[in-house]
């Protein structure tokens, strides 16, 4: 079939997902469709009835969607649906899709979908990433594989060793592209680009689209289907969130207090440093509490070994770093605590996605210092709310600095006094004291699949 040139066309095909009450009526490849029944997926997500349709048809995708929407679904199974019906022959060294994400646990995160999604399919998937000897890597792909799915590191490695070829890439995922773009990955994005074949299908997925990453999908993708679901913030309107304001000192027994309320089940609480998880993990494991950490120094066999312990509930709290932030997928979380305020806005949104999934409840608490005050109020911009506060007594005193906070953080005082440290503040270092009042936020297809021409330039 020829590319789809025309885009009255394409918003045709959008206007079905109206009607898309249920998986069935999506009219997916008969084996694919059991395993999602038996799985009880029985309603698609606003990003999967979106995105399905126009990607079974062969259409390019820019999708924007947050954490937790179903994002992984919405590429995956169109994917299945393709290697089901299509059964294109599995290669050595040479993949017919590929799967590009930024970390390694969402790489395995998304194996993992892909095995239970594909589970009565006939296809062969594998993992390429670093942290890990790459030998076995390189055997898997020898015998052939239909779905890689890799972070950008490893994979231009292998590529780079003449291990693995990507002139038969039929479907490219790029997923979290905004993430791929803060890493540093683009370099290596450019590469692996470079490699893939004009005539391709691209699924773009990214949680933010900023100027940035609109560029950088006008040059991935053709004449691309948008989907955006709506909602500035839908994915976290079920998570609870508030701010508790307190004191550097007095962090570590607010902390042990609330994880030892009533209700409170698995917790993942972010750190802003390696370090900081590592110690804080240490100091509720003396308190009592089931605690592990996993952060970018740890290997990653370590890193697996603590998700899977949070995963079976042998351990109930999980320190984390952002690097793993996007990574982490596990149902069943209640509650997200920032210990530490995350510094740019949108590792917010990220960080508290990890609880509240698949259409559950959950609850977002942040820990606020006095020199976390200007981090507050970018995200409070950011997500468009003011969170509640939970301690609205609380005074801080922005004119207070960094060595009456270190010597006061030394002093041996009550918790409703108890001083903090922390670094000065660049933008707010004298000011009057700030009173925080009680503020409430609550926030038909054909048979055969169709594959895009790219237009060669002339």
């Amino acid at each position: 079939m020829g590319f789809r040139a025309n885009r009255s066309i394409s918003n045709d095909t959008i206007k079905l997902k109206e009607h898309l009450k249920n998986f069935e009526i999506m009219n997916l490849f008969a084996p694919l469709q059991r395993a999602l029944t038996e799985q009880n997926y029985r309603q698609p997500t606003p990003i999967q009835k979106k995105s399905i349709p126009p990607a079974i048809e062969g259409f390019d995708i820019l999708g924007c969607a947050k954490t937790g929407t179903g994002k992984t679904a919405a590429f995956a199974l169109p994917i299945l649906d393709y290697l089901g019906r299509e059964q294109p022959p599995t290669k050595a060294n040479r993949p017919s899709a590929l799967v590009l994400v930024p970390t390694r646990e969402l790489a395995i995160q998304i194996a993992e979908s892909f095995s239970r999604y594909g589970k009565h399919i006939r296809f062969r998937h594998a993992l390429v990433y670093g942290g890990v000897g790459q030998n076995l890597q390189i055997r898997t792909l020898r015998r052939g594989v239909d779905v890689l799915i890799a972070t950008p590191g490893r994979l231009l490695d292998l590529m780079t060793q003449g291990h693995l070829d990507l002139s038969n890439i039929q479907v490219f995922v790029l997923d979290e592209a905004d993430r791929m773009f803060d890493m540093g990955f683009l370099p290596a994005l450019d590469k692996i680009v470079a490699a893939l074949p004009r005539e391709r299908q691209s699924l773009f997925f990214s949680a933010t689209l900023p100027p940035k990453i609109r560029g950088l999908a006008a040059k991935l993708l053709f004449n691309p289907v948008t989907v955006t679901v709506k909602g500035r913030y839908n994915s976290v309107e079920r998570i609870e969130q508030s701010v508790h304001f307190v004191r550097r000192g007095n962090k570590l027994a607010t902390l042990s207090s609330l994880l030892g309320s009533d209700g409170v089940g698995q917790t993942i609480v972010f750190t802003r440093t390696k370090h900081a998880a590592d110690g804080l993990a240490k100091k509720l494991g003396r308190a009592g509490f089931r605690v592990t950490a996993i952060h970018g120094n740890k290997t990653q066999n370590a890193r697996q070994r603590a998700l899977e312990a949070f995963r079976r509930k042998q351990v109930s709290v999980l320190i984390a770093t952002d690097v793993a932030a996007r990574g982490i997928d596990v149902r069943g979380v209640t509650h997200v605590v920032n210990y530490d305020m995350p510094v740019e806005p949108d590792s917010y949104i990220h960080r508290i996605g990890r609880t509240g999934r698949a259409g559950a409840n959950g609850i977002a608490v942040s820990f606020c210092t006095p020199d976390e005050l200007d981090e507050l109020s970018s995200i409070e911009k950011h997500i468009g709310i003011r969170l509640n506060v939970a301690n609205p007594k609380e005074r801080f005193d922005r004119g207070e600095t960094k060595q009456k906070s270190q010597e006061q953080g030394h002093a041996s005082q009550p918790s409703n006094v108890q001083a903090w440290g922390g670094r000065p503040r660049s933008k707010h270092g004298t000011g009057s004291p700030r009173q925080f009042q009680t503020r409430v936020g609550r926030p038909s297809k054909s048979k055969s699949r169709q594959k895009h021409q790219r237009a060669t330039a002339s």
